[in-house]
Protein backbone atom coordinates (compact mmCIF):
# COMPACT_ATOMS: atom_id res chain seq x y z
CA UNK A 1 0.00 0.00 0.00
CA UNK A 2 1.43 3.74 -1.05
CA UNK A 3 2.51 5.48 2.11
CA UNK A 4 0.31 8.08 1.15
CA UNK A 5 -3.04 5.73 1.37
CA UNK A 6 -1.99 4.25 4.71
CA UNK A 7 -1.93 7.63 6.41
CA UNK A 8 -5.58 8.31 4.71
CA UNK A 9 -6.70 4.86 6.12
CA UNK A 10 -4.95 5.38 9.77
CA UNK A 11 -6.33 9.29 9.81
CA UNK A 12 -9.77 7.53 8.98
CA UNK A 13 -9.86 5.39 11.53
CA UNK A 14 -8.72 7.36 14.31
CA UNK A 15 -12.05 9.48 12.89
CA UNK A 16 -14.13 7.07 13.56
CA UNK A 17 -17.48 7.35 15.76
CA UNK A 18 -17.39 7.10 18.96
CA UNK A 19 -20.39 5.07 18.97
CA UNK A 20 -18.42 2.38 17.12
CA UNK A 21 -15.29 2.58 19.53
CA UNK A 22 -17.99 2.68 22.19
CA UNK A 23 -19.53 -0.20 21.23
CA UNK A 24 -16.30 -2.16 20.78
CA UNK A 25 -14.94 -1.53 24.06
CA UNK A 26 -13.56 -4.68 25.98
CA UNK A 27 -15.61 -4.19 29.33
CA UNK A 28 -18.53 -5.56 27.17
CA UNK A 29 -17.10 -9.12 27.60
CA UNK A 30 -17.30 -8.71 31.45
CA UNK A 31 -20.87 -8.56 31.26
CA UNK A 32 -21.37 -12.02 31.11
CA UNK A 33 -19.42 -12.50 34.41
CA UNK A 34 -20.89 -10.02 36.02
CA UNK A 35 -24.35 -11.42 35.96
CA UNK A 36 -23.44 -15.03 36.68
CA UNK A 37 -21.76 -13.36 39.75
CA UNK A 38 -24.80 -11.57 40.46
CA UNK A 39 -27.03 -14.08 40.11
CA UNK A 40 -24.81 -16.81 41.78
CA UNK A 41 -23.08 -14.70 44.35
CA UNK A 42 -24.51 -10.72 45.65
CA UNK A 43 -27.96 -12.21 45.22
CA UNK A 44 -27.82 -15.08 47.50
CA UNK A 45 -25.69 -13.06 50.28
CA UNK A 46 -28.27 -9.68 49.99
CA UNK A 47 -30.99 -12.74 50.99
CA UNK A 48 -28.92 -14.24 53.22
CA UNK A 49 -28.88 -10.95 55.13
CA UNK A 50 -32.82 -10.77 54.54
CA UNK A 51 -33.77 -14.61 55.20
CA UNK A 52 -31.62 -14.43 58.64
CA UNK A 53 -34.32 -12.33 60.39
CA UNK A 54 -37.74 -14.07 59.57
CA UNK A 55 -38.98 -17.45 61.01
CA UNK A 56 -38.34 -19.34 57.40
CA UNK A 57 -38.87 -22.93 58.43
CA UNK A 58 -40.13 -26.34 56.39
CA UNK A 59 -43.25 -26.91 58.83
CA UNK A 60 -45.01 -23.71 57.76
CA UNK A 61 -45.68 -21.98 54.58
CA UNK A 62 -45.67 -18.15 54.91
CA UNK A 63 -42.70 -16.40 56.21
CA UNK A 64 -42.61 -13.94 58.81
CA UNK A 65 -40.16 -11.16 60.25
CA UNK A 66 -38.95 -12.03 63.58
CA UNK A 67 -36.55 -9.37 64.11
CA UNK A 68 -33.44 -10.80 66.50
CA UNK A 69 -34.91 -13.43 67.46
CA UNK A 70 -32.91 -16.25 65.70
CA UNK A 71 -29.46 -14.37 67.01
CA UNK A 72 -30.52 -14.39 70.38
CA UNK A 73 -31.87 -18.31 70.42
CA UNK A 74 -28.79 -19.12 68.57
CA UNK A 75 -26.50 -17.23 71.38
CA UNK A 76 -29.12 -18.60 73.97
CA UNK A 77 -27.50 -21.96 73.44
CA UNK A 78 -24.03 -23.09 73.88
CA UNK A 79 -24.16 -25.69 70.70
CA UNK A 80 -23.13 -22.32 68.32
CA UNK A 81 -20.17 -21.25 70.77
CA UNK A 82 -19.26 -25.08 70.57
CA UNK A 83 -19.14 -24.99 66.69
CA UNK A 84 -17.41 -21.75 66.49
CA UNK A 85 -14.79 -22.55 69.40
CA UNK A 86 -13.94 -25.72 67.21
CA UNK A 87 -13.69 -24.12 63.47
CA UNK A 88 -11.02 -21.31 64.98
CA UNK A 89 -9.27 -24.37 67.01
CA UNK A 90 -9.27 -26.15 63.38
CA UNK A 91 -8.79 -23.21 61.16
CA UNK A 92 -5.51 -22.21 63.60
CA UNK A 93 -4.05 -26.07 63.33
CA UNK A 94 -4.84 -25.96 59.29
CA UNK A 95 -3.11 -22.87 59.03
CA UNK A 96 0.06 -23.84 61.21
CA UNK A 97 0.46 -27.22 59.59
CA UNK A 98 -0.27 -26.26 56.25
CA UNK A 99 2.37 -23.36 56.01
CA UNK A 100 4.92 -25.59 57.81
CA UNK A 101 4.74 -28.50 55.17
CA UNK A 102 4.52 -26.14 52.74
CA UNK A 103 8.06 -23.85 53.60
CA UNK A 104 9.54 -27.26 54.20
CA UNK A 105 8.86 -28.52 50.62
CA UNK A 106 9.66 -24.90 49.08
CA UNK A 107 12.92 -25.05 50.56
CA UNK A 108 13.26 -29.10 50.05
CA UNK A 109 12.89 -28.51 46.29
CA UNK A 110 14.19 -25.48 45.35
CA UNK A 111 16.52 -26.04 43.45
CA UNK A 112 16.09 -27.02 39.82
CA UNK A 113 16.52 -30.65 39.53
CA UNK A 114 14.83 -33.07 37.38
CA UNK A 115 13.88 -34.94 41.16
CA UNK A 116 12.47 -32.10 42.29
CA UNK A 117 10.68 -31.30 39.79
CA UNK A 118 8.91 -34.62 39.51
CA UNK A 119 8.36 -34.74 43.23
CA UNK A 120 6.47 -30.69 42.96
CA UNK A 121 4.40 -32.18 40.40
CA UNK A 122 3.55 -35.11 42.69
CA UNK A 123 2.99 -33.11 46.07
CA UNK A 124 0.80 -31.04 43.41
CA UNK A 125 -1.41 -33.62 42.74
CA UNK A 126 -3.46 -33.53 45.94
CA UNK A 127 -4.62 -30.06 45.24
CA UNK A 128 -6.55 -31.02 41.87
CA UNK A 129 -8.86 -33.49 43.53
CA UNK A 130 -11.79 -33.46 45.15
CA UNK A 131 -11.96 -32.69 49.58
CA UNK A 132 -14.55 -34.63 49.59
CA UNK A 133 -12.89 -37.82 48.10
CA UNK A 134 -9.64 -36.96 49.85
CA UNK A 135 -12.14 -37.34 53.45
CA UNK A 136 -13.39 -40.67 52.08
CA UNK A 137 -10.32 -42.07 51.38
CA UNK A 138 -8.70 -41.28 54.30
CA UNK A 139 -11.68 -42.27 56.47
CA UNK A 140 -11.23 -45.84 54.84
CA UNK A 141 -7.45 -45.60 55.78
CA UNK A 142 -7.97 -45.01 59.47
CA UNK A 143 -10.80 -47.23 60.08
CA UNK A 144 -9.65 -50.30 63.25
CA UNK A 145 -9.85 -52.26 60.16
CA UNK A 146 -7.81 -49.83 57.53
CA UNK A 147 -4.81 -50.08 55.55
CA UNK A 148 -2.55 -47.67 58.45
CA UNK A 149 -3.27 -50.40 61.08
CA UNK A 150 -2.71 -53.55 58.86
CA UNK A 151 0.51 -51.76 57.68
CA UNK A 152 1.29 -51.56 61.65
CA UNK A 153 0.74 -54.63 62.46
CA UNK A 154 2.68 -55.68 59.19
CA UNK A 155 5.24 -53.96 60.76
CA UNK A 156 5.64 -54.90 64.34
CA UNK A 157 4.43 -58.05 64.07
CA UNK A 158 1.48 -57.96 66.13
CA UNK A 159 -2.19 -57.04 66.10
CA UNK A 160 -2.69 -53.50 65.71
CA UNK A 161 -6.79 -52.26 65.94
CA UNK A 162 -6.50 -48.20 66.50
CA UNK A 163 -9.35 -46.40 66.34
CA UNK A 164 -7.65 -42.83 64.92
CA UNK A 165 -10.89 -41.13 64.41
CA UNK A 166 -12.15 -42.21 67.78
CA UNK A 167 -10.51 -39.53 69.95
CA UNK A 168 -12.30 -36.30 70.80
CA UNK A 169 -9.10 -34.33 71.72
CA UNK A 170 -7.18 -36.20 68.69
CA UNK A 171 -9.52 -36.49 66.05
CA UNK A 172 -9.72 -32.84 65.58
CA UNK A 173 -6.09 -32.18 65.15
CA UNK A 174 -5.85 -35.34 62.76
CA UNK A 175 -8.58 -33.52 60.61
CA UNK A 176 -6.64 -30.34 59.90
CA UNK A 177 -3.18 -32.44 58.96
CA UNK A 178 -5.33 -34.13 56.49
CA UNK A 179 -6.92 -30.52 54.99
CA UNK A 180 -3.22 -29.27 55.22
CA UNK A 181 -1.88 -32.13 53.18
CA UNK A 182 -4.03 -31.73 50.69
CA UNK A 183 -3.47 -27.93 50.12
CA UNK A 184 0.34 -28.17 51.50
CA UNK A 185 1.15 -28.02 47.51
CA UNK A 186 0.07 -24.83 47.06
CA UNK A 187 1.63 -23.37 49.92
CA UNK A 188 4.89 -24.82 48.74
CA UNK A 189 4.17 -23.08 44.91
CA UNK A 190 3.87 -19.63 46.25
CA UNK A 191 7.09 -20.65 48.61
CA UNK A 192 9.16 -21.63 45.69
CA UNK A 193 8.01 -18.51 44.24
CA UNK A 194 9.08 -16.57 47.00
CA UNK A 195 12.28 -18.23 47.00
CA UNK A 196 12.84 -18.04 43.26
CA UNK A 197 12.58 -14.01 43.40
CA UNK A 198 15.01 -13.25 45.69
CA UNK A 199 18.32 -11.98 44.09
CA UNK A 200 21.18 -14.31 44.59
CA UNK A 201 23.39 -11.27 45.37
CA UNK A 202 21.95 -10.82 48.51
CA UNK A 203 22.98 -14.30 49.73
CA UNK A 204 26.27 -13.75 48.53
CA UNK A 205 26.66 -10.21 50.48
CA UNK A 206 25.60 -12.24 53.37
CA UNK A 207 28.63 -14.87 52.82
CA UNK A 208 31.17 -12.41 52.42
CA UNK A 209 30.09 -10.70 55.56
CA UNK A 210 30.42 -13.90 57.33
CA UNK A 211 27.33 -15.70 57.68
CA UNK A 212 26.69 -19.22 57.60
CA UNK A 213 24.40 -20.95 55.02
CA UNK A 214 21.92 -21.50 58.02
CA UNK A 215 22.36 -17.49 59.33
CA UNK A 216 21.84 -16.26 55.72
CA UNK A 217 18.46 -18.29 55.26
CA UNK A 218 16.79 -17.23 58.40
CA UNK A 219 18.03 -13.59 58.60
CA UNK A 220 18.55 -12.56 54.91
CA UNK A 221 16.65 -14.77 52.78
CA UNK A 222 13.63 -15.38 55.29
CA UNK A 223 12.28 -12.08 55.97
CA UNK A 224 11.80 -11.38 52.29
CA UNK A 225 9.67 -14.60 52.03
CA UNK A 226 6.87 -11.55 54.10
CA UNK A 227 4.78 -10.98 51.17
CA UNK A 228 4.13 -14.96 50.34
CA UNK A 229 3.75 -15.92 54.30
CA UNK A 230 0.94 -12.94 54.04
CA UNK A 231 -0.57 -14.78 51.13
CA UNK A 232 -0.47 -18.56 52.35
CA UNK A 233 -1.26 -17.38 56.27
CA UNK A 234 -4.54 -15.68 55.22
CA UNK A 235 -5.52 -18.03 52.34
CA UNK A 236 -5.01 -21.63 54.47
CA UNK A 237 -7.08 -20.00 57.77
CA UNK A 238 -9.80 -17.76 56.09
CA UNK A 239 -10.26 -21.21 53.98
CA UNK A 240 -10.38 -23.82 56.09
CA UNK A 241 -12.49 -21.46 58.23
CA UNK A 242 -15.15 -22.44 55.50
CA UNK A 243 -14.29 -25.54 55.58
CA UNK A 244 -16.78 -28.62 55.38
CA UNK A 245 -16.15 -31.19 52.81
CA UNK A 246 -13.23 -32.91 54.44
CA UNK A 247 -14.44 -33.50 57.69
CA UNK A 248 -17.69 -34.19 56.53
CA UNK A 249 -16.78 -37.00 55.09
CA UNK A 250 -13.57 -37.93 57.57
CA UNK A 251 -16.21 -37.61 60.87
CA UNK A 252 -19.49 -36.57 59.84
CA UNK A 253 -18.51 -34.24 63.14
CA UNK A 254 -18.23 -36.42 65.63
CA UNK A 255 -17.00 -38.20 67.61
CA UNK A 256 -18.90 -36.55 70.18
CA UNK A 257 -19.48 -33.55 67.85
CA UNK A 258 -15.31 -32.75 68.47
CA UNK A 259 -15.41 -32.13 65.02
CA UNK A 260 -18.15 -30.36 64.49
CA UNK A 261 -17.36 -27.34 62.30
CA UNK A 262 -19.92 -24.61 61.90
CA UNK A 263 -20.54 -25.21 58.84
CA UNK A 264 -21.32 -29.12 59.51
CA UNK A 265 -23.42 -27.56 62.24
CA UNK A 266 -25.24 -25.56 59.30
CA UNK A 267 -25.38 -28.26 57.18
CA UNK A 268 -27.06 -30.12 60.10
CA UNK A 269 -29.68 -27.07 61.22
CA UNK A 270 -30.64 -26.99 57.64
CA UNK A 271 -31.52 -30.41 57.34
CA UNK A 272 -33.59 -30.57 60.09
CA UNK A 273 -35.84 -27.72 57.76
CA UNK A 274 -34.70 -24.83 59.97
CA UNK A 275 -33.82 -22.86 57.31
CA UNK A 276 -33.80 -19.43 59.30
CA UNK A 277 -31.56 -20.50 61.94
CA UNK A 278 -29.14 -22.25 59.52
CA UNK A 279 -29.53 -18.64 57.61
CA UNK A 280 -28.52 -16.76 60.84
CA UNK A 281 -25.53 -19.46 61.63
CA UNK A 282 -24.18 -18.64 58.04
CA UNK A 283 -24.30 -15.04 58.44
CA UNK A 284 -22.71 -15.87 61.99
CA UNK A 285 -19.60 -18.10 59.88
CA UNK A 286 -19.37 -14.66 57.20
CA UNK A 287 -19.15 -12.03 60.15
CA UNK A 288 -16.59 -14.26 61.79
CA UNK A 289 -14.33 -14.86 58.80
CA UNK A 290 -14.53 -10.77 58.21
CA UNK A 291 -13.94 -9.56 61.48
CA UNK A 292 -10.55 -11.87 61.72
CA UNK A 293 -9.95 -11.60 58.06
CA UNK A 294 -9.22 -7.84 58.48
CA UNK A 295 -6.64 -7.73 61.14
CA UNK A 296 -4.72 -10.71 60.41
CA UNK A 297 -4.00 -9.25 56.94
CA UNK A 298 -3.05 -5.65 58.29
CA UNK A 299 -0.75 -7.10 61.07
CA UNK A 300 0.71 -9.42 58.55
CA UNK A 301 1.08 -6.33 55.91
CA UNK A 302 2.73 -4.81 59.01
CA UNK A 303 5.14 -7.40 59.34
CA UNK A 304 5.83 -6.78 55.78
CA UNK A 305 6.71 -3.10 55.43
CA UNK A 306 8.86 -3.83 59.01
CA UNK A 307 10.63 -6.50 57.36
Amino acid sequence: MPIGQETLTLAATRRAPASTRRHTHPMWFLVPAFAILFVFFFLPTVFNFIYAFTDWSSFKSDIRPVGFDNFSFLLSDGTLFGALRITVIYAALVALFQNLFGFGLAVLLEKDTWLNRAARLVFLVPVLMSALAVGYVFQALLKPDGSVNDLLSALTGQQVSIAWLGSTTWTLVLAAVIHAWKWMGLSMLIYLAGLKTIPEDVTEAARIDGASGWQAFWSVRFPLLAPAVTFNVATSLLGSMNGFDIVQALTGGGPARSTEILNIFIYRTFGQGLFAQATTMSLVLFLMVALLAFPVIRILRKREEIL
